[in-house]
């Protein structure tokens, strides 16, 4: 280990009662570890002299902790009497300039803290924004070659990622439907049962299940399972420089790795609205039966006309554009991905709670749209 030559300080009285204090050793982090305070207590009582000339031609070494020493000694100011190599000037004026940014800015920051913050975030809607639309036209363009060119079809990355977003997807979503049933029935099982309209379980199962609670449970599942899955396998990727290897060989990123995720997710989705809404009505009936004693025949053959089969097909559409949804924003948090484990983390995070939040909006805007359709009065 080095040994550190140690700071000093020579005081000395001139000829016209003025002090000069030449400083030697090394000014460094580790030479003044051991005499900090000493040093500190030192420069403070003759830096109140009036007229002192500050020779620093001696010193060994000097870095940012020692000039920063030297700074607050001089009241963040150069003074009048400074004898210093031009080294050792750049670094006083650094230190200078970064006290003078520091002091200009921050009284305005804190005033304009809420303004500043609006416009940081609408950079960062808009840098999403122009991300996203990017992605989406990157993906027409594949979509429109491959058309022209049906050979260059990724097939097998497709059905590997339908199997894992979608057969995998299976059980979870099973039993969620099923509890969710069951659920929704006993609870107006209850209140029908106060009015004497128990034959309306049916009604309200059926329709609360296919229309808006069977794609909602499944778009919500699948973001967080599938979703976050996608955003963490490109943000490894990405953490790994895989997408730049595969940049570098001549492979298209979009083709391989988004549009297989996007059109696994748009297949699936609706197939899995379709099963998660047949077993949350099993799960319905089945309590429907129990509470009510409204068999599982009568259940089965009065729900085709209470529930119209329109709302079958509004319950599978919402599925189709809830996966496309849930694709594409589950491999745009996945591509903004840092070579950091902190930004791998964050955009997972951010991937399911966008995707969820918008999935939500998009319910919101279908039942807008389609309210006319699918209800009888």
């Amino acid at each position: 280990m080095r040994n550190h030559s140690p700071p000093g300080i020579d005081v000395r009285a001139l000829a016209d009662g003025a002090l000069e204090l030449r400083l030697s050793g090394e000014w460094t982090l580790g030479a003044l570890a051991e005499s900090l305070a000493a040093l500190q207590q030192h420069l403070a009582r003759h830096a109140s002299v009036k007229k002192v000339n500050w020779n620093c031609l001696n010193i060994a070494a000097l870095d940012s902790t020692g000039a920063m020493l030297l700074w607050r000694a001089w009241r963040r100011s150069l003074p009048q009497l400074l004898q210093a190599s031009p080294e050792q000037l750049a670094i006083f004026e650094r230190i200078a300039a970064a006290d003078r940014e520091r002091s200009g800015l921050m009284p305005a920051s804190q005033r304009f803290a809420w303004l500043l913050s609006i416009g940081t975030g609408a950079l960062r809607l808009f840098r999403h924004v122009s991300d996203f639309t990017s992605l989406i036209g990157r993906l027409l363009l594949d979509i429109a070659y491959l058309v022209r060119h049906p050979s260059a079809i990724p097939w097998r990355e497709i059905s590997a990622n339908m199997y894992k977003s979608g057969v995998r997807s299976m059980p979870v979503t099973a039993l969620v439907g099923f509890l969710i049933g069951v659920v929704l029935s006993f609870l107006s099982a209850l209140q029908l049962r106060n009015f004497g309209a128990d034959i309306y379980i049916i009604n309200i199962v059926g329709l609360g299940i296919i229309r808006e609670l069977g794609p909602l449970l499944v778009a919500v599942l699948v973001a967080g399972r599938s979703g976050s899955a996608m955003t963490a396998q490109l943000g490894v990727m990405r953490v790994t420089d895989e997408i730049d290897a595969l940049a570098a060989m001549g492979v298209s990123r979009s083709q391989r790795l988004i549009l297989p995720k996007v059109v696994a997710l748009a297949v699936t989705m609706p197939l899995l609205v379709l099963w998660t809404t047949a077993i949350a009505l099993i799960g319905g009936m089945v309590s429907a039966q129990i509470q009510l004693d409204i068999s599982y025949g009568y259940f089965i053959a009065t729900l085709p006309r209470a529930v119209a089969v329109s709302n079958l097909w509004i319950g599978l559409s919402k599925g189709l554009v809830f996966g496309i949804l849930v694709g594409l924003i589950a491999c745009h948090f996945g591509l903004r991905v840092r070579p950091n484990t902190e930004s791998l983390s964050a955009n997972t995070t951010a991937s399911v709670v966008t995707a969820i939040t918008l999935v939500i909006l998009a319910d919101a805007v279908f039942a807008i749209v389609m309210r006319e359709i699918g209800l009888r009065v």
